[in-house]
C-alpha cells in the first residue's frame, strides 16, 4: 500500500473545503456531504471555523484510491493564516490548487502557486464552481497560463457552464487538439520527445504522452488543469484519476533511521501534547525513545501513543512507517517545525513573508496578565509566528499578526479555551532597526559605579541585510566559566528584541571585547558570600546596559515593511489614482495599458495597504483589483508625520535597566 500526502490549497472561498468533502464522499468515507455554510464539514472542527465558514487550522483526513492511501490536508485559504499553509508545505508529496471558475486567479492563488513552484511540489489545478452563474472556461484557463504558469494543459472540456447541468468531459486519445497541445507542452521540457516528434513528423503514441505527462507533473514541470464542481460532483472523478495517475506517492526507507518533521501540535483536555509528524524515513514504534528539536533545544521523549490516518479516522497503531503522517503522543516539549529523529529533517527555511503587523493584547481584568501570558505562550506553541513580545517598561504584551481576522481568532480562543477576556489596541506595522555604524562600550568590575560583579565589553557592527544576528568573541573562551559566557550571549539576543527606538535589532554582529569576574568566595566555615562572588545574574543584569550604550554609539535606522503591489483598473481612471498613491507614499512604476485596462505595479508601505484597499472601490467604480504581498524592509524616510510609530520607548532604556537591575541587587 502506497501513501500520498496531498495538500488542498486555494484562495479563500474558492471551495477547497467543499472539494475535500466531495472527495471523501466519492471515496466512500462519508455518507453525506457536509456544508461549509451549515458548519457541518469534516475538516472544519473548530467552533470559530464553523461560525465563520472558513478554515483556520490545517486538518488531516484520509481515503483510499486503489492501492494508495491519500492523506488529504485541508489548509486555510485566508491570507491571515498563511503560516498554517507554510508548515504544511514541508510535508507534501503533491498538491491540488483550487481556482474559482467565477472569480478566477486571485491574489492568494498567485502567492500559493509561487511557493508550490519554488518548492517543486507536483501540483494539479482544479477549477471549481463551473455550476455557478458567471463561470468561465477559456478566460480562466488563459488567466492560469498568464498569472500562475504557462506550463498548463486542460484535461477536459466544460459543457453548459454556469448552471447545475454543467458537465465536464475528460479529453480522450482521439481529441486531436488535446494531443497536439500535450505534445507541444511536453516537448518543451524533453529534448528526446521533441526530436522524436520532429523526426517522425507524426503524432506520438498516446500512451507515451500520458507516461511523459506523469513524469513531468511529478517533476513539477507541467500542471494539468481539471474543471468541475465540488457541489454537484462534476469533474471530480477525473480529478481523482489524475491524483492517482499523475502525482507521485511518498517514498522513504522504512528500515532506515527515523527522520520526520512536526507540522502541527495540539493539546488535549489535560494539557498533553499531540504532534502531527510526517515521517520521511524509518519506523516509529510505541515506547521508542525519540530525539526531537535542534541545537541547544534538542530533547528526547518516549512515544506513548501513535495514531495513523485511515479511511476518514485516525485509529491507534503500534507503529508508523516512512511516508505516513502520524499523531505521536508522549513527546513533551515538542514544537511545530521540530525535526524528529534526524535533525537535518527540518524544513529548509521560510517560504512566505513574516507577519508585518502587531497589536497589544489587553487582558480584562488587568490582574489576569499572568494568565494571559501563559495562555499566549501555549498558543504560540501551535503557531510560532504569533511571536509574543513583552514590553517591560509599559508592562504590555504584543502579538504578531498577518491581519485583523487573526485578532478575532485569538480573542475567541482565549475566551473559549482559557476563560480570559481580552481586547486589542490599534494594529501597527512591525518595523526593524539596523545599525548604520559601529559602536562599543564596556563596564569594568568594581570601577566607575558598576553595581555588578562583572566585566563586560561589547561592540556592535552592521552586517549584510538578511544575515540576522551573529555573536562573536574577542576574548578567550576560557577567560570565564562557561555559564557566565552563556549568560552574556543569551542576554544579548534578549536585549536586541528592543533597540533604541523599541523595535527588534537585526543584521548586526555583536562581539564580546572585555570579560572579567570574581571567583567564588566564602567566609570562614565555607559560607558562600555573594557580595564577593560573580554570578550569572551579574552578567545578565550588566549586559543590557553595555549593549544599549554600544548600540546608541553605533546608531540605528528604523526600517518599515514594504509591499509589492499590482493594481489592475480601467485605463481612464489612472489619472485620479496616481495622486492618491503619492499621498500613501507608494512608488508606482510605468503603467502597462492593455486596451481599456491598465496594470500598475510598484511599492507601498505595508502600513498603507489597508488604506488603499478601502479607497479603491470609490476610486475605480468598484472595478479595481489590488494584489500585494511583502517584499522587503526599507529605511524610513519623509517628514515625521509620515513615519511609522517609532516612539515605543519614551523612557531612557539604560536608565530603566539600571533602576531595574539595582532593585534586583
Amino acid at each position: 500500500m502506497h501513501t500520498l500526502n496531498l495538500g488542498i490549497l486555494a484562495h479563500v472561498d474558492a471551495g477547497k473545503t467543499s472539494l475535500t468533502e466531495r472527495l471523501l464522499h466519492t471515496a466512500g468515507v462519508i455518507d453525506e456531504i457536509g456544508s461549509v455554510d451549515k458548519g457541518s464539514t469534516r475538516t472544519d472542527s473548530l467552533a470559530l471555523e464553523r461560525q465563520r465558514g472558513i478554515t483556520i487550522k490545517s486538518a488531516v483526513v484520509s481515503f483510499a484510491v486503489d492501492d494508495t492511501t491519500v492523506n488529504l490536508i485541508d489548509t486555510p485559504g485566508h491570507p491571515d493564516f498563511i503560516a498554517e499553509v507554510e508548515r504544511v508545505l514541508s510535508v507534501l508529496d503533491g498538491a491540488v490548487l483550487v481556482v474559482s471558475a467565477v472569480e478566477g486567479v486571485q491574489a492568494q492563488t498567485r502567492v500559493l502557486m509561487r511557493a508550490l513552484r519554488r518548492l517543486r511540489i507536483p501540483t494539479l489545478v482544479f477549477v471549481n464552481k463551473v455550476d455557478r452563474g458567471g463561470a468561465r472556461y477559456e478566460s480562466v484557463l488563459r488567466e492560469i497560463s498568464e498569472k500562475l504558469t504557462p506550463a498548463v494543459v486542460a484535461m477536459g472540456s466544460v459543457d453548459a457552464p454556469g448552471g447545475r447541468d454543467a458537465r465536464c468531459t475528460p479529453y480522450h486519445r482521439t481529441d486531436a487538439r488535446f494531443t497536439d497541445r500535450l505534445t507541444e507542452l511536453l516537448a518543451d521540457h524533453d529534448d528526446a520527445l521533441l526530436a522524436a516528434y520532429v523526426e517522425n513528423g507524426a503524432v506520438l503514441p498516446y500512451d507515451r504522452l500520458r507516461e511523459e505527462l506523469a513524469t513531468q507533473t511529478g517533476r513539477s514541470l507541467v500542471h494539468p488543469v481539471y474543471f468541475g464542481s465540488a457541489i454537484t460532483g462534476a469533474g471530480v472523478d477525473a480529478l481523482i484519476a489524475g491524483v492517482r495517475e499523475l502525482l507521485p506517492a511518498g517514498r522513504g526507507d522504512a528500515d532506515g533511521p527515523v527522520s520526520g518533521t512536526v507540522f502541527k501540535v495540539e493539546r488535549g483536555p489535560g494539557g498533553e501534547k499531540t504532534a502531527y509528524v510526517r515521517i520521511f524515513s524509518g519506523t516509529v514504534r510505541i515506547r521508542d525513545r525519540l530525539p526531537f528539536g535542534r541545537g541547544d533545544g534538542r530533547a528526547e521523549g518516549r512515544v506513548t501513543g501513535i495514531s495513523v490516518f485511515e479511511q476518514g479516522s485516525d485509529p491507534r497503531a503500534a507503529e508508523a512507517g516512512a511516508g505516513r503522517i502520524a499523531k505521536l503522543r508522549g513527546l513533551d516539549g515538542i514544537r511545530i517545525g521540530d525535526p524528529v529523529g534526524d535533525p537535518d529533517a527540518a524544513p529548509p527555511g521560510r517560504w512566505f513573508a513574516p507577519p508585518t503587523l502587531e497589536s497589544v493584547v489587553v487582558p480584562s481584568p488587568p490582574a489576569s496578565r499572568g494568565e494571559l501570558l501563559f495562555a499566549l505562550a501555549q498558543l504560540a506553541e501551535q503557531d510560532p509566528l504569533i511571536n509574543l513580545r513583552q514590553d517591560d517598561i509599559r508592562e504590555e504584551v504584543s502579538v504578531s499578526l498577518y491581519g485583523e481576522v487573526q485578532k478575532e481568532v485569538i480573542q475567541a480562543t482565549l475566551a473559549d479555551e482559557y476563560g480570559i477576556g481580552v481586547t486589542f489596541r490599534e494594529t501597527t506595522t512591525i518595523c526593524l532597526e539596523r545599525p548604520h555604524g559601529s559602536g562599543a562600550a564596556y563596564e569594568i568590575i568594581d570601577q566607575n559605579g558598576n553595581p555588578f560583579l562583572a566585566t563586560v565589553g561589547l561592540r556592535v557592527d552592521p552586517a549584510p541585510v538578511g544575515s540576522g544576528i551573529e555573536y562573536r568573541l574577542e576574548v578567550e573562551l576560557g577567560s570565564m566559566p562557561f555559564s557566565l559566557m552563556r549568560a552574556v550571549e543569551e542576554t544579548v539576543g534578549e536585549t536586541l528584541r528592543q533597540g533604541i527606538h523599541g523595535w527588534q535589532v537585526t543584521d548586526c554582529v555583536v562581539t564580546m571585547t572585555h570579560s572579567g569576574y570574581w571567583p567564588r568566595q566564602s567566609h570562614a566555615h565555607a559560607v558562600f558570600d555573594k557580595s564577593m562572588s560573580s554570578t550569572a545574574g551579574d552578567f545578565r543584569n550588566l549586559t543590557p546596559l553595555v549593549l544599549m550604550s554600544a548600540l546608541k554609539r553605533a546608531g540605528t535606522t528604523v526600517h518599515e515593511p514594504i509591499h509589492r503591489f499590482r493594481l489592475e483598473l480601467p485605463a481612464e481612471l489612472l489619472g485620479p489614482v496616481l495622486p492618491v498613491l503619492a499621498q500613501l507614499r507608494a512608488v508606482p512604476e510605468t503603467p502597462a495599458v492593455h486596451g481599456s485596462r491598465c496594470v500598475l505595479e510598484g511599492e507601498i508601505p505595508a502600513a498603507r495597504v489597508h488604506e488603499l484597499q478601502q479607497q479603491l472601490p470609490s476610486l475605480t467604480r468598484g472595478e479595481g483589483v489590488l494584489e500585494s504581498d511583502f517584499d522587503r524592509y526599507r529605511a524610513v524616510v519623509g517628514a515625521a508625520p509620515e513615519r511609522p510609530r517609532t516612539d515605543r520607548d519614551p523612557l531612557n532604556r539604560k536608565e530603566y535597566l539600571l533602576r531595574t537591575a539595582r532593585r534586583v541587587v
